[in-house]
């Protein structure tokens, strides 16, 4: 039988539990039917073979990305504007910015901008400042990690929150210390009712249809499959649509919210557990999210952040938490008791210790022996938590992007010597914790090479210093990205890894990311992305 795909001509790292490393392969149905030298797989070309040369380049298998928001970035590529630092460098540009937008949107509606970096952008406008920028207009800005925003007067007066409202539940409307007033700084679920607003008119045909636009960026970047932390329920409904209209080009893994009510408890009832779907869309399991943003100086840590507060913020500040503890163990007792691989987000070490108390609760309550749960993003791995990870067998989900973008914010708001114990890769890896990387795109870029490198190099992108005493092998971070990232979420049967029967998706570099100065990482182009032997993307 002839194959339909076949790859000649490149250094391919299988990624296979020997590290084995071959010049060719053969596919077949979507699936890898040989793998071996480029004279052997030409035995499996006929007249109907698509082939691929690779030109003597690196080959890897396709990216997982374990954690990120497609959803939002696909609603936010067509109808918010991108304010990152590469694109808005001053406050005085991104007031600019807003001005060009509101002045030319019709009366009453929102200007929405997100991944704001105010380390990077001159700091935070002030309230008179938005009001002034927005033309009349209600105008919201999400910051970059998602768990704050900024908000003028008329975007206040549009959500129905007067002057002296008090804090919603699990959050804050920051306010002047001095007078009382707002600063137009809002935090956690004060952010969510703005966010609401925002995304009050999406439809399922808008994520859809942005998600056409993800999917590329995705596949220009070598990932083949992304797991959509919190997806509501309109998300999936979007999802499924695009599946029965054969619109994926890759694959996408449901991982639900469980801010969505009664999203959770209606997979319960109906009986769905982890693993519902094929090898296109599938359900990976649950997530809730009780901690906060480092950067944002809103995760919760035991001892209080450092550096300058910002005006309006607790003092001293340990972070919060966005859940009672005992409501949240019953939810995931009953998750997994269900059948729901259980993930829950723990930055700081407060935090982390509050999802691993939740875990290993539900876990006494409902023994399983191989339960995956996962806290998600991990980032503050002190030497009692690995120890905690360890013992109950915990997946460590690391946000390796925050490494590279958000670094300096790290190091400004927890210290130099904190750096020791944040992403702790090599001791993760020492200790037999698994612990897969991902972007959290759009709160980071989602390009996996910056984050891949910042793993090695142990540098941010402005240089901050994130301790190299955790630095890890390029083979190593590549591997978060891959055999970890589809272990963590059930799926090593079929991806991670390039193997006889499981799916043919590949990336084709022009770097040599495993043989590289590990400074060049960061800047790798991908060539060419393959999904189950069709070719995606080429450069």
């Amino acid at each position: 039988m002839n194959a339909d795909f076949v790859l000649l001509n490149g250094r391919v790292a299988t990624m296979d539990a020997a590290g084995t490393e071959v010049a060719a392969l053969a596919a077949y149905g979507g699936r890898i039917v040989a793998l071996g030298s480029s004279e052997a797989m030409r035995a499996h070309v006929g007249a109907g073979t698509r082939l691929l040369d690779a030109e003597g380049r690196r080959v890897i298998p396709g990216i997982v990305d374990s954690h990120a928001h497609p959803d939002a970035y696909a609603v936010r590529l067509r109808t918010w504007t991108l304010v990152s630092p590469d694109r808005v460098t001053s406050r005085e540009a991104l007031l600019a910015t807003i001005r060009a937008v509101c002045r030319g949107l019709p009366p009453g509606r929102w200007g929405a901008f997100y991944r704001l970096n105010e380390r990077a952008s001159g700091g935070y406008p002030t309230l008179d400042e938005l009001d002034a920028a927005g033309c009349g207009r209600p105008v919201f800005i999400l910051r970059t990690d998602g768990h704050l925003g900024l908000a003028n007067r008329a975007a206040f007066a549009a959500c129905g929150i007067p002057p002296d409202a008090p804090d919603p539940p699990f959050g804050a409307f920051d306010r002047d210390p001095a007078t009382g007033a707002f600063t137009g700084l809002v935090r956690e679920t004060a952010a969510h009712i703005f966010l609401n607003a925002v995304h009050a008119a999406d439809s399922e045909a808008d994520i859809a249809e942005g998600m056409e636009m993800v999917q590329d960026e995705c596949l220009r970047h070598g990932i083949t499959s992304v797991a959509n932390s919190l997806t509501p329920i309109r998300a999936i409904r979007a999802y499924q649509q695009m599946r029965r209209d054969g619109r994926w080009r890759m694959r996408m893994g449901i991982i639900a919210s469980g801010r969505d009510e009664p999203l959770i408890p209606h997979l319960i009832g109906a009986g769905i557990r982890s693993g519902f779907g094929d090898e296109w869309l599938r359900l990976i399991g649950v997530e809730w999210c009780p901690d906060c943003s480092t950067s944002g100086r809103t995760a919760a840590y035991w001892e209080p952040y450092v550096g300058t507060p910002v005006p309006g913020e607790p003092v001293p500040n340990t972070g919060m938490l966005l859940y009672d503890k005992d409501d949240l163990t019953a939810r995931a007792t009953a998750a997994h008791r269900a059948g729901l691989q259980v993930m829950i987000e723990g930055v700081g070490d407060r935090g982390i210790d509050f999802a691993l108390d939740v875990m290993e609760a539900a876990l006494a309550a409902h023994p399983v022996a191989d339960h995956r749960m996962r806290v998600e993003h991990c980032c503050y791995v002190t030497p009692p938590i690995l120890e905690r990870l360890k013992r109950g067998g915990f997946v460590d989900s690391s946000a390796t992007g925050f490494m590279d973008e958000l670094g300096e914010a790290y190091v400004a708001n927890r210290g130099q010597a904190a750096m020791r114990h944040m992403w702790p890769h090599r001791s993760l890896i020492a200790a037999g914790i698994p612990a897969p990387g991902h972007s959290d795109f759009a709160v980071c870029r989602v390009n996996p090479f910056t984050a891949i490198a910042a793993m090695v190099t142990r540098r941010s992108q402005t240089g901050a210093d994130l301790d190299a005493a955790e630095a890890v092998t390029p083979m190593q971070a590549l591997a978060a990205y891959t055999r970890l990232g589809a272990w963590a979420q059930r799926e090593e049967h079929e991806k991670g890894s390039l193997e006889v029967g499981k799916l043919a998706d590949l990336a084709v570099l022009d770097t040599d990311i495993l043989a590289c100065d590990p400074a060049a990482i960061r800047q790798t182009q991908v060539v060419a992305t393959v999904v189950g032997g069709v070719l995606r993307h080429q450069a």
